[in-house]
């Protein structure tokens, strides 16, 4: 129910109900629901926007290519912080990672920034207990080519749960170890 505030949640017996409210028309829904994920409402701090480095919609105003502040060269941004349109997600955290870092160490050097983002991001969606596919998407949310390339059950979708769970868990481990290194994509040389 993206786009959609819950307001309140009420008990009708054992039925739990929760009251949604549109953040663009004001339209109140009912829904009557077990187990919800709520994503939490989200704002801009305001010494950032006192600052200046924001965009109209409370994002970090970066180059969605190079991902350098439009407005102050020494201020990168990346993840969930970024103003444009993308899917923010850890795979496009993940994807922006080798760009900044690109761009940070020419940016100090003095030399001109060259790292492009093409926009990519990754989700494995769960379908089950052991099924699962996966959206990709580019820039303002073109489909990458591998969109749902997996279908929504039977055999593939379990080997790709499979195949998704140790592809996840090495990412996690690459990306949030204590072990000194240069980080990812190359941890072995800047």
């Amino acid at each position: 129910m993206l786009g959609w505030e819950m307001i309140e949640v009420k008990y009708e017996g054992d039925v739990k109900v929760a009251v949604f409210r549109n953040v663009d028309s004001g339209e109140t829904v009912e829904t009557p629901f077990n187990h919800a994920n709520i994503n939490p409402p989200s704002g801009t701090w305001d010494y950032l926007k006192e600052a200046g480095l924001c965009d109209q919609n409370g994002g970090l105003d970066v180059n969605k290519y190079t991902l350098q502040h439009n407005k102050y060269e020494n201020i990168f941004g990346f993840g969930d912080a970024v103003g444009f349109e993308t899917t923010r997600t850890m795979g496009a955290a993940m994807a922006q990672n080798p760009v900044i870092k690109n761009n940070l160490l020419r940016y100090i050097e003095g030399k001109d920034v060259n790292g492009v983002y093409d926009g990519f991001s990754y989700q494995p969606l769960l379908l089950g207990v052991n099924y699962a596919t996966c959206f990709q998407h580019l820039h303002d949310y073109e489909a990458a080519p591998k969109n749902h390339w997996v279908p929504h059950f039977g055999v593939f979708s379990q080997r790709y749960f499979h195949y998704m769970m140790k592809s996840e868990l090495s990412s996690s481990v690459a990306y949030t170890s204590f072990a000194k290194n240069h980080g990812p994509p190359y941890k072995y040389f800047s």
